[in-house]
Order: structure tokens, then sequence, then C-alpha cells
């Protein structure tokens, strides 16, 4: 029986301090590459991702459904704010970050919206075979968003714009050297747990790369090539107003523009976040509050675009990685976001030496974890329809442009209805035996509805009339007016031909819908 009851907020915060500040401190310093590096996903100074990564932490540590998730900067919502950052600079210098910000404060409301409407029980209805297509194109995205720091690019030159933030990317002498760090940098990701998972391996291999290119002089592109740090901490700005100011104008228009964007932000991100929750509630044999958690989301996303941060959502890595340290209360969520504000304001001069072939190794294993693996090596044993289905998402998702994740789990769900309908439509049966010689009676079995209409009339001889005809439907339930039609079409055409006909054994549900919406008045016994 799972009990939904809230444990007493000491609970909440406080039931084990030690193990809970530990396990946030750890956390930290795995989020602050990736909020680095997604930033640069995104086409923003690195102060965005990191700012970002400390408020919504901060605030989901308050208003979260689940205790001991980490909501962060996140590669899948990165990618969807790079073509508005685009747009808005292209609009004027600057613009970019106040139309994101923008964007993610339409995102929280949209959010809190479906947190009231309970979009997470429709999440029940989303197959595996979306999750698995949409986790496998995040993977590639991420993956195709480091090509530029490896080299592989049609630009070439000084700087280029992307997302239109200035980046050096490395060049010439400079490319073998990145692939050479970048290689053992995975070997230390992959290489280090064997050994001890006391530190995690993703921030000895960042430690390790930056020591080597400063030990070494090694010049090559680094986080500082980003954009700015933060100085201090974040502060308090409405991203509308003056566009001489950069801000951005409060109207229609506006609107317009940050409207796909929010949208998909809130869609991908919230299904990002559920996904998480339920792996935390498998670890942990709890259950918690998916409703309350997409408010809580919007809320944080809120707070976050006011304070300079871009939107994000629940990290399925960094949380796992809390849980298994022992953080499990909100105090090591609430934990994790101050240790890394006090780790950026602290440690800058360090933060900006971090060479970029460092968070591109990160980067490339978000995306190897990120991707479903698993399903990808039994694909030969999937059922055809789900591996359609994950195609169709995957497909989707990386032929829009720009790539549109929220827009590939839509049609991956309609395939996947249209599929499943078609499996749905063949269980219904019609037999029919004379039980005397001029009287024969036809056996309904299953549903009826839009679907299944075609085979429930083929199941019918309409040039057959003998004396009596007896249409038993005591095993079948009509759902929708398609069924009511269907049924209305045989006995009129069963009658006109000379027989008299009777429908039996209709249930109440199916009688009543047949008399409101005015079927052809059957026989009924």
């Amino acid at each position: 029986m799972i009990n939904n009851s809230q444990p007493s907020l000491i609970k909440q915060w406080f039931i084990q301090p030690r193990q809970d500040i530990l396990s946030g401190l750890v956390v930290a310093f795995a989020m602050i590459p990736e909020a680095i590096a997604f930033s640069g996903i995104a086409g923003v100074d690195p102060q965005v991702g990191l700012f970002g990564a400390f408020c919504l932490s901060i605030t989901i540590a308050v208003v979260g459904g689940r205790m001991g998730m980490i909501t962060s900067a996140t590669g899948s919502t990165a990618l969807l704010m790079t073509g508005l950052v685009a747009t808005g600079n292209a609009k004027g210098d600057g613009l970019g970050l106040s139309y994101l910000m923008a964007a993610g404060l339409l995102t929280g409301f949209f959010q809190i919206l479906w947190g009231y409407l309970r979009l997470a029980y429709q999440m029940r209805f989303v197959p595996q075979g979306v999750l698995s297509g949409f986790v496998n194109a995040l993977a590639l995205l991420i993956l195709q968003a480091q090509f530029p720091q490896l080299g592989l690019s049609f630009h070439s030159g000084e700087h280029i714009s992307e997302g239109h933030i200035n980046q050096i990317l490395p060049t010439g002498g400079q490319i073998p050297l990145v692939w050479i760090l970048v290689l053992l940098g995975l070997i230390i990701i992959y290489g280090l747990p064997k050994i001890t998972k006391i530190i995690p391996s993703q921030l000895v291999a960042i430690i390790a790369l930056t020591a080597i290119c400063i030990g070494f002089n090694i010049e090559i592109p680094t986080v500082k090539d980003l954009g700015a740090l933060p100085q201090g901490l974040p502060t308090f700005s409405i991203p509308f107003g003056s566009i001489s100011e950069g801000k951005i104008p409060f109207n229609l228009a506006t609107f317009g523009i940050v409207l796909p964007t929010s949208l998909a932000i809130s869609l991908v991100g919230l299904m990002e976040t559920f996904l998480t929750q339920d792996i935390l509630d498998d670890i942990t044999d709890t259950n918690s509050n998916k409703n309350v958690e997409a408010r809580g989301q919007g809320i944080a996303n809120i707070v976050s675009s006011l304070f300079g941060g871009m939107a994000g959502c629940a990290l399925v890595g960094q949380s796992v990685m809390n849980t298994d340290n022992g953080g499990r209360t909100r105090l090591s969520t609430f934990a994790s976001g101050l240790s890394l504000l006090a780790m950026i304001l602290l440690c800058r001069p360090w933060l900006q030496q971090i060479p970029m072939a460092a968070l591109v190794a990160v980067m490339i294993t978000i995306a190897v974890s990120t991707a479903d693996t698993t399903g990808l090596k039994n694909i030969a044993r999937i059922p055809r329809s789900d591996t359609a289905v994950m195609l169709m998402t995957f497909s989707v998702t990386m032929l829009t442009t720009p790539h549109n994740l929220a827009l590939g789990v839509i049609a991956g769900v309609a395939l996947a209805g249209i599929l499943f309908s078609r499996k749905v439509a063949k269980v219904i049966k019609v037999s029919a035996r004379f039980t005397s010689q001029d009287e024969l009676l036809y056996e309904v079995k299953g549903q009826l509805f839009f679907v299944s209409k075609v085979y429930f009339l083929q199941g019918f001889d309409i040039h057959d009339h003998p004396e009596k005809i007896t249409i038993d439907m005591s095993k079948a339930h009509i759902w929708d007016q398609s069924g009511v039609t269907a049924l209305s079409q045989i006995v009129r055409k069963l009658t006109t031909g000379g027989s008299e006909v009777e429908v039996v054994g209709l249930n109440k549900e199916s009688l009543d819908l047949f008399e409101r919406l005015g079927g052809q008045e059957p026989m009924h016994g």
C-alpha cells in the first residue's frame, strides 16, 4: 500500500543533516561543468547557466514535490533555447538573453498551470517507445553540440557565432591536442570509478585536464572564451523595458516570439523531471507528488528567470548521484545550490582556466548515459510497433529546424495511438449461426468504436435475409457515435432486406448512448 502522506517539516529537512550537506557538496562539483557547458549550447554566458543552477536548486528545495531531487540547467532545455537566443540577438545585441528570460517566466507559468491541470496523470499514456526516442534524440543533440569544439565544423578561423555568442574554437594544431585531452578525460571518467567512487570522476577529469593545460602551457579554448563568469550574487531584473537598455517590449509580439520555446521547454522539462522522479521513487521505495513537483518547477523557473538564470528541470545523473551519496531530504538539494554558488565566487579564477576539452569529455559521457542503450541493444526483440514509435519520435526531433523535442514527442504519441487503435480494432469479433431454419443469430464480442467499425460491418452478410435475425450484443460495448452509426446501419440494411431484426444484450451504457445519439431504434430484448 502506497503512503501518500507527507513527512513532517523536520524530517523533510533535518533527519540526516551531515549526510545531506556532504552529498550536496559533491553534487555541486558535478553541476558546475554541466551548467557552464549547457550555457554554451544555449548560446549565453556561463553565468546564466550557473545562476540558473543556483536559483533552481535553492527554490526547488523549498517548493518541490520530490525530496532529494536535483534541478538545474539541462541539455534538453538548453537545446530548445538556442534558436530563441539567436533570434533575439539578430534583433539587437544582447536581446537574446532578455528573450530567454521572458521565455523562462512564461515557461514557469505554463508549468504551474500544468500542475493544477494534473498533467502528470496524462504522462501515464506516453509509451516507452516515445520515451526511448526522446532520450536518444536528446543524446545525439548533446553530442552534436560538441562537434565545433572538436574541430568538426564548417567554420574555420578566429571567432564564429554559435547562437550569437562569440566562441573561440580550436584551429590547426590545437585540434589534435583537443582530441588527445578529450580522450584522456574519457579514460579518467570511465576508469576512475573502477578504482574509487569517493570523488566524482567527472570532477577529477576536469581538474586533471586543467592542471595539464596550465602546467604544459597548452593554449586551447577555455571557459573564459565562452563569456563572463559570475563576480557576485545574482540580482533581480525584469527582462521587459526599453530596447536601448537591452530589454524587450512587453507586448503581444514578444509573446508570440517566446511562446513556442516556452511551451516546448515547459513540456520537455516536465517530461524529464517526471522520469527522474520515477527513478528516485523506485530507488528509495517512496512515493512523491508529480503535480506538486510540476508547480514547484514552474516557481523555480520563474525565480531563476527573474535573477538572470536560465530555465531548467531535474537532472537524472545528479539526482541519482545525490541519492547514492545519502542525500534524501530537501537539505541536500539546498546544500547543492548553496555550495555551487560558494564555489563559483571563491574559485572563479580557476574556473576560467578549465579547458573546453574537459567539458566536451563530460558532455560526451552525459550523451552516452542519456541514450537508451538497453533499448538499442534489444531493438531486434522489441515489437516493431514500439520501434516505429521510437524512430518517429527520434526522426521528427532531428529533422525539425530548430530541433524540437516537444514536437517529436507529440508525433511519437500520435503514431503510438494510431498503432494501438489498429490493434484494438481487431479484437471485435462477429460470428453467425442459424438457430433454426428461418432464424439467424449474430454474436458480437468486443469493443465497438470508430476504429473497429469496419471489422464489425464486415462480420454481417447483408445479402442473406432469413425471416428473423437476432444480434446479440451482450458481450460487446458501444463507445462512441461511430459505433452507434455502425449498428444502426446494419439494422437498417437487414430490415430493408425483409428480415425482422432484434438487438439483444445491449448494456445500459451502450443503450443510453444509442438512444441519446438518435440511432436507428432497434428492437431490443
